[in-house]
């Protein structure tokens, strides 16, 4: 008579040992088989980091510039050169409530230099431009500000006196007001009274500008009232209401040879297009982490092939084919967690050391580092599926029978 049946059974740190000595065993291999994973999860964090972190900077920038500065110029006139009307400044500011700030700056045909004895071409880039006494709000709107000395008051714009851009002071010479410096503007001495601090993205052609009173350049220079550009500040609410009204009030017979623009528009738009930039890249390192795991499932079915006797011995001693099948899955699953936590330690690296080198804040993607453990565990598990039944499968008898 035959005793009672005995069920084998396998504890789970049974399973996790045998998991973790099928890996162990073959080391070269599974460093090999986590890399690609690993790859795939670097990536997509180190994107999403280097992303968010320039997305941020895009947004200070923004911040610290103002959401609510608009730029006139000059349009389009398909006959002639299209100019601003000289009394477009004081027509926006009398007749569009909302504009807080409007400063006009007149362009000034002359050559600036340190002195008379330079060469009247070798200006260095430097820009001759004039303000008249409504524009002296000038730094308002652009947000800024003065390094040393002062901006242009009612006094000095109706004499030769100048203000410079911080370019423009450094190809000068100009690195102080000890002493009463001055500079040579077309043969016209012009005591500087101030240097601006640097425009470091939008505005920079500020940055070569030397300033001048527009009456003294229509009588030194024959410079006409007619303005190259107006800076106007509006409350960000009422921009697009603004925006729309601006042309019409400009030049009322001619709206079309008005342009409006909001400068920072350009940093809005970088933004997007590193977001869609993320997007592209999130998609490929995506793929990678596909590639990765079936590459995992590719190791997992040779390990199956391999290990055909240990299978067999096993089954043979009592295991049944859940246990088999749970061991492959553990296996694959505990390979891709592997790969996951080093990619993720790699992309939180690369992330630290941009953040380092364009010293910007550091900004850990929390979300896209549960994703990536996530996905190496989905990963881990979907691709030893396939492995574990086959494994699962084998008969005991056919697996430890030596191969002929």
């Amino acid at each position: 008579m035959s005793g009672p049946r005995v069920r084998s059974r396998l504890r789970v740190i049974d399973v996790v040992r045998q998991a973790v000595l099928g890996l162990t065993s073959r080391r070269l291999r599974t460093a090999l088989t986590a890399l690609g994973i690993s790859i795939g999860i670097a990536s997509l964090i180190s994107i999403q980091g280097i992303t968010e972190a320039n997305q941020a900077d895009a947004r200070a920038e923004i911040d610290a510039l103002g959401s609510d500065f608009l730029l006139i110029a000059p349009g389009t006139n398909v006959t002639e050169e299209a100019e601003l009307l000289p009394q477009a400044p004081a027509m926006l500011d009398t007749h569009i409530d909302e504009l807080e700030y409007v400063a006009a700056l007149y362009s000034v045909d002359a050559r600036a230099r340190k002195n008379e004895l330079i060469p009247e071409a070798q200006t260095g880039g430097v820009t001759v431009s004039a303000v008249t006494a409504s524009g002296l709000d000038l730094l308002e709107p652009v947000n800024g500000t003065v390094a040393f000395g002062r901006f242009h008051d009612t006094t000095s714009v109706e004499v030769p006196a100048v203000v410079l851009g911080s370019l423009a002071a450094e190809r000068l010479g100009i690195r102080h007001l000890v002493g009463h410096p001055t500079i040579n503007i077309s043969g016209n001495d012009f005591a500087v009274i101030g240097v601006l601090n640097e425009f470091e993205t939008i505005n920079t052609d500020l940055n070569r500008t030397a300033i001048i009173g527009l009456n003294v350049a229509a009588s030194l220079f024959e410079t006409p009232d007619n303005p190259g550009l107006i800076y106007a500040q509006v409350p960000p609410e009422q921009l697009d209401e603004a925006r729309d009204r601006i042309p019409a009030q400009a030049n009322p017979l001619a709206p079309g040879e008005v342009a409006v623009s909001r400068p920072t528009e350009a940093l809005e738009i970088r933004e997007v297009i590193d977001e869609t930039f993320a997007r592209i890249l999130q998609a490929l390192a995506l793929i990678v982490l596909a590639v990765g795991g079936i590459g995992i499932a590719n190791i997992m079915v040779i390990s199956v092939i391999e290990r055909r006797g240990e299978i067999g011995l096993r089954r043979s001693l009592g295991a049944t084919r859940r246990h088999i099948a749970a061991q492959f899955i553990l296996e694959s699953t505990v390979l891709s967690l592997l790969g996951g936590i080093l990619g993720v330690t790699i992309g939180v690296g690369i992330v630290f050391g941009y953040a380092q080198y364009k010293d910007f804040e550091l900004i850990i993607p929390w979300f896209w580092l549960s994703v990536g453990v996530a996905a190496a565990f989905g990963l881990g598990a979907l691709a030893g599926l396939y492995p574990a039944w086959r494994a699962s499968r084998l008969d005991p008898a056919e697996a430890v029978r030596p191969a002929a």
